[in-house]
């Protein structure tokens, strides 16, 4: 049975858009302002190889598409992240150019049930904005992971929209790595 997991760079603000700076935000590439240490690296490797999967939005998708085929690491991480199979969200891509890619077309809480039983291990979802608002008001993340790094942003495409409902969270883990950077990790439940 598959799990999706929400891994997040996010600001104290709950800002997510650009963090390594190659969309045109003005505060493009902050999160390479703090160093996140080795701990904090290692955090970010040993997920996606722990991952079987990865669920992306379509604006997401089409970024790392651009970026990724064309690096080159053996046994590293741009080889797990174009060899793994990929999952797009889009209701207008027609076309995936990336392999080992499925365009998911249907309506969300269809297809993340599908994945969930067709995907056995984590399945992760990273950037993706309105993807993760979506399984968040639907209650389908198993699991959030945020690196908060130490830096108010003030503007920008946030992580958390507007919801219909509470969602209370559990906190599972917590750990400051490097330059004061905090990785929490929650679960879905807890008391609102």
């Amino acid at each position: 049975m598959g799990k999706i997991v929400v891994t997040e760079f996010v600001s104290l603000d709950g800002v997510m858009e650009d963090p390594g700076g190659a969309e045109d935000y003005r505060h493009g590439g902050w999160t390479f302002e703090f160093d996140r240490g080795e701990e904090g690296n290692k955090f970010k490797l040993d997920e996606l190889f722990e991952a079987e999967a990865q669920l992306l939005g379509r604006v997401t998708y089409e970024g790392f598409a651009a970026a990724w085929p064309e690096r080159e690491d053996p046994g590293g991480f741009a080889e797990r992240m174009n060899s793994m199979p990929k999952y797009v969200v889009s209701s207008t891509l027609r076309e995936a150019s990336w392999n080992n890619t499925t365009i998911l077309s249907g309506e969300l809480p269809d297809e993340i049930a599908r994945l969930h039983r067709e995907v056995d291990g984590t399945i992760l979802v990273a950037g993706s904005a309105q993807l993760v608002q979506g399984l968040l008001e639907h209650d389908l993340i198993d699991e959030l992971r945020l690196m908060v790094f130490p830096v108010v942003l003030g503007d920008g495409k946030r992580l958390f929209g507007d919801v219909s409902a509470k969602k209370p969270l559990r906190l599972t883990d917590s750990k400051v790595v490097g330059d004061g950077v905090t990785i929490l990790t929650f679960e879905p439940g807890g008391t609102p």
